[in-house]
């Protein structure tokens, strides 16, 4: 897994977090080694046992008025104590103004110092779906996914065998395309998997015969979505990144109608979801009615008169 640098936090969630970087260009290519986000709590006391180092460091309203209330030379120590480890970053929330020591020796030892105008909290809660994502385990699948109903369906096979058409065929009846022939998926928490499209070829499908096509300039905004969560697998496999799903096989012949059939996948999948399990159903509707039966039966038997 390639790790993110705080160069990438800036580029991709710059706008959304607020951020403005003190120290330029310095420090921007470190890499952020892990998902979580801290303050750095006893270390600029002195106390750096425990002090986790390798996560991004959030300087809120408490620490920046506690180096303030220091005298400049004890401001000084606390900060070489911080700054002697490789931090990825130091984030200022709250846009609040550093203490000039800290944008000094950041610079010397080449860490990034970070501002946000946003409150700490609300820092930390729109900082951790980019770790989430940057650290999440991920695979990429020759495969195509759609949104069927709201149920995302992840279509496998061999090359050839019609995955791009079938998906084709149901944007034609009214359903969304996330993604066809490369599919990004990546794990997210426990059993959640989510797809998407390769960045450059998003919404771009190839069909034999018929070449490249664009399916948002071609159907409209409403028939493509930018990631589904994937739910069912159709077709060949029931195992990705160690997270067991629905294996449904449909055997082809000519003239089968593919779409239809996905669509009930779809809608019978929601239905269980529902608490309706129509094998069950039908299974206990047997299993009662042969019960009956064998009573009739047992009376009749029994009835000698």
């Amino acid at each position: 897994m390639t790790k993110p640098k705080v160069r990438d936090l800036l580029e991709r969630r710059g706008d959304l977090l607020q951020l403005e970087a003190l120290t330029g260009d310095v420090g921007l290519d470190r890499d952020i080694p892990a998902p979580e986000a801290s303050s750095p709590g006893l270390v600029l006391a002195g106390y750096t046992k425990r002090f986790a180092a390798n996560r991004i460091h959030i300087l809120g309203e408490t620490e920046v008025t506690y180096l303030a209330s220091l005298d400049a030379a004890a401001r000084r120590r606390a900060l070489e104590t911080l700054l002697q480890f490789e931090l990825p970053c130091v984030v200022i929330s709250k846009g609040q103004e550093p203490p000039a020591e800290l944008v000094e020796l950041a610079r010397t030892r080449g860490v990034a110092v970070i501002r946000t105008r946003l409150k700490t909290a609300e820092f930390y809660r729109r900082l951790k779906p980019f770790l989430d994502d940057a650290f999440a385990p991920a695979t990429t699948m020759h495969a195509s996914l759609a949104d069927v109903f709201g149920v995302g369906l992840l279509f496998l096979g061999r090359s050839g065998i019609g995955k791009s058409e079938c998906v084709l065929d149901l944007v034609e009846r009214g359903h969304r395309l996330v993604a066809d022939d490369v599919v990004h998926v990546t794990r997210r928490g426990n059993d959640v998997l989510i797809g998407r499209g390769h960045e450059l070829s998003q919404h771009y499908m190839e069909i034999r015969g018929v070449g490249l096509i664009d399916i948002r300039a071609l159907f409209g905004i409403r028939a493509v979505r930018q990631q589904k969560r994937i739910e069912v697998v159709v077709q060949l496999e029931d195992w990705v990144l160690e997270i067991t799903l629905p294996l449904v096989t449909v055997p082809l012949n000519p003239g089968k109608n593919l779409t239809v059939v996905c669509e009930v996948v779809a809608m019978n999948h929601l239905l269980r979801y529902s608490g309706v399990d129509s094998a069950r159903s039908f299974n206990d509707r047997l299993l009662k009615r042969l019960a009956e039966r064998r009573q009739l039966q047992e009376y009749l038997e029994e009835d000698n008169e």
